[in-house]
């Protein structure tokens, strides 16, 4: 029975941000430019980091990856949602509401891990400079992130599988601009215990996990600088510091409050809100916050710029 009501649903249909026609027009335009600004300046970073040997360090590999990992976060919803109000159209295919609900919980997971390694780099370079080549030599890193990906997709994994057991005889309709796992439970006419438990159980492991490593890293960055007697030193690992700082504050701070936090008196209005603060808006600051203050990416961004204008010659 739980067979046939399941493949019952074929489609399901995102209401997106708003329902008001008059308002798609310039939401279109307003997230076209957001998608277009994020994958660009997330694409620069890459590039200017392959290119130039001199940030070929742990922290820009770390960076690029993160980069990498912002662009196809964005990717996996912002289009679909372009694509519907370009269309007028609000269905997306069941197989392919689960595809997105596993690249989605894949890259947003892997954006968490690695700011957590980030935070760790930063504690090596800062209170541990002596041992940081043998620390994060080349194939520490490499493991590090192997590592990161292999826990997301393993993450997402589950997630999808238990969601495709359940059955949706209840209405297809999604008060969202993409599938999330927490509307489609609440689409869903089966026991959702088990995919609540481990929706809760894996999210506690996947934010908690990396979040402690970046309060401890940083608890002991802040002692560490603390102790420094050069203010031009103390004022360098703090402008670093800060800037990742304030992307986890952003990230860390939407998501924990929509997941861990949803209560039944928060409106849907509430959520997408701060689905768009963690899925658009912190990719988007990405290229601002971690390069554009950052001399040695200015460095190699006007090497890549100046590059590209010989090839047009």
């Amino acid at each position: 029975m739980d067979r046939i009501n399941q493949s019952s649903v074929t489609e399901f249909l995102l209401l997106g941000l708003s329902e008001r026609p008059e308002q798609q027009p310039l939401l279109f335009a307003i997230f076209v430019g957001m998608y277009l600004v994020t994958v660009m300046g997330n694409l620069l970073i890459i590039l200017a980091i392959g290119f130039d040997p001199h940030l070929h360090t742990p922290m820009y590999f770390f960076l690029a990856n993160l980069s990498f990992a912002d662009a196809c976060f964005s990717s996996t919803t912002v289009p679909k949602m372009l694509v519907n109000i370009q269309r007028q159209s609000q269905t997306i295919p069941y197989g392919g509401c689960l595809a997105q609900m596993y690249f989605f919980m894949t890259f947003g997971a892997l954006d968490d891990f690695l700011l957590g390694v980030m935070a760790y780099d930063r504690y090596v370079a800062i209170c541990r400079p002596l041992h940081y080549s043998m620390l994060m030599r080349p194939l520490v890193c490499m493991l590090l992130l192997v590592a990161c990906r292999l826990l997301t997709n393993l993450a997402a994994l589950l997630h999808t599988l238990l969601m495709a057991r359940l059955s949706f005889c209840a209405g297809n309709s999604i008060h969202h601009f993409f599938c999330d796992v927490v509307p489609l439970l609440q689409l869903s006419c089966s026991d959702t215990s088990t995919n609540q438990v481990a929706l809760f159980t894996v999210s506690c492991m996947i934010l908690t996990g990396p979040l402690s490593l970046i309060i401890l890293s940083y608890a002991h960055i802040i002692s560490t600088i603390l102790r420094v007697p050069s203010a031009r030193g103390i004022f360098k690992a703090m402008s670093t510091c800060g800037s990742h700082l304030s992307v986890v504050s952003l990230y860390y701070g939407t998501i924990i409050g929509l997941y861990f936090f949803p209560s039944s008196s928060s409106s849907s209005e509430k959520n997408i809100i701060a689905s768009v603060m963690y899925t658009v808006v912190t990719p988007l600051l990405n290229p601002f916050i971690y390069s554009l203050r950052n001399r040695d990416m200015k460095g190699a961004l006007e090497k890549l710029f100046n590059r590209a204008t010989v090839l047009c010659q």
